[in-house]
C-alpha cells in the first residue's frame, strides 16, 4: 500500500465534516457595520491534504479568503473604538453591569446558532479531531457564562461597605478603555476570547485582530458581535500584523493589550 493511499478524496468525507465551497470574506465589523473590502485578499489554507479525485496527486485544501486590511483601515477601528468609550464617558462603559451582561448573553445566544460552522472551520484549519474542536467551542461558551457569574458575583459584593486598610468605603472595578484583544492558533477561539469577553463585559471597548491560523472560523460570528453590541464597542480588523498591529500601537491610544502567542512570523 503506498503513502497516498492513506490520503482520502473529497467524497469520501462524511457529509457533516465536508468543506464544500471556499469561503471569499471580505467583511471586517467597523464601527457597528460590517464593511466590504476592496482590495488585497489572504488565502486561507487547510493542513489538510486530500487526493485528487481523477489522480493519485495531493492537493492541500484551500478553505478560503479573508481581508488584508492596510494600516488606514486599522487606525479607522481605533477611532471608532476611541469614539465608543469616549474617555470613559460613552453608552458602554457608563452602561449598568446588568447590562452589559444582557449584551454578552445575546452574544452568547446567536454564537451558539454557529456551533457546527465553528466547529468545522475549526477542524479544517487547525487540524483538530471533532471531538477537540467541540469540546473547544463548548468550553469557550462554558467559559462566557462563567465570567457572566463572576462578574455577577464581583457585582454584589461591590454594594457592601468593606473595611480595607483600616479605611471603611466601597470598591469598584472600572473600564480601562481601548483595548487590542490577539489569540494564539492552536485555540483560537478559546483561549482568544478568555481575553476578548472579559475587556467586553466590564465595559472597554475592543479592537480584535484574529489569529493567523483560525482566522476564518471568526466569519460565522461577524453577524453575533454586530448585533450583541452597540456601533464602536467591538471592531474586528484582519491582515498582517506588522502592517495593522504596529500602526495601533504606535498611536499611544492602545491601554490594553491582550495578546497570546509569538512575536515571529
Amino acid at each position: 500500500m503506498s503513502l497516498v493511499s492513506v490520503f482520502p478524496r473529497a467524497a469520501d468525507i462524511p457529509a457533516q465534516f465536508a468543506h464544500n465551497a471556499v469561503i471569499t470574506q471580505r467583511e471586517y465589523l467597523l464601527n457597528g457595520e460590517l464593511v466590504k473590502w476592496r482590495g488585497e485578499l489572504s488565502p486561507v489554507v487547510s493542513p489538510v491534504y486530500l487526493r485528487s479525485d481523477h489522480s493519485d496527486e495531493l492537493q492541500q485544501v484551500v478553505l478560503g479568503h479573508t481581508p488584508l486590511l492596510d494600516a488606514d483601515t486599522a487606525l479607522k477601528a481605533l477611532d471608532s473604538a476611541v469614539k465608543a468609550y469616549d474617555l470613559g464617558r460613552g453608552a458602554w462603559p457608563t452602561m449598568a453591569v446588568l447590562e452589559r451582561i444582557q449584551h454578552v448573553e445575546t452574544f452568547l445566544g446567536l454564537m451558539q446558532q454557529q456551533r457546527d460552522e465553528v466547529i468545522r472551520l475549526l477542524m479544517w484549519e487547525i487540524g483538530k479531531t471533532y471531538p477537540d474542536a467541540a469540546k473547544e467551542f463548548d468550553r469557550t461558551c462554558d467559559y462566557i457564562r462563567d465570567t457572566i457569574d463572576a462578574l455577577k458575583q464581583q457585582d454584589r459584593d461591590a454594594s457592601h461597605f468593606i473595611i480595607e486598610q483600616g479605611s471603611l468605603g466601597k470598591i469598584r472595578r472600572v473600564p480601562v478603555g481601548v483595548a487590542l484583544c490577539m489569540g494564539p492558533f492552536n485555540y483560537p477561539l478559546n483561549e482568544t476570547f478568555t481575553t476578548l469577553i472579559p475587556a467586553l463585559i466590564m465595559g472597554n471597548t475592543v479592537i480584535f485582530k484574529p489569529a493567523k491560523y483560525g482566522v476564518l472560523l471568526i466569519q460565522p460570528l461577524l453577524q453575533a458581535f454586530m448585533q450583541s453590541f452597540p456601533p464602536g464597542v467591538i471592531n474586528i480588523i484582519y491582515g498582517r500584523g506588522r502592517e495593522t498591529v504596529g500602526v495601533l500601537m504606535e498611536s499611544g491610544k492602545i491601554d490594553l493589550f491582550a495578546f497570546i502567542g509569538t512575536n515571529k512570523g
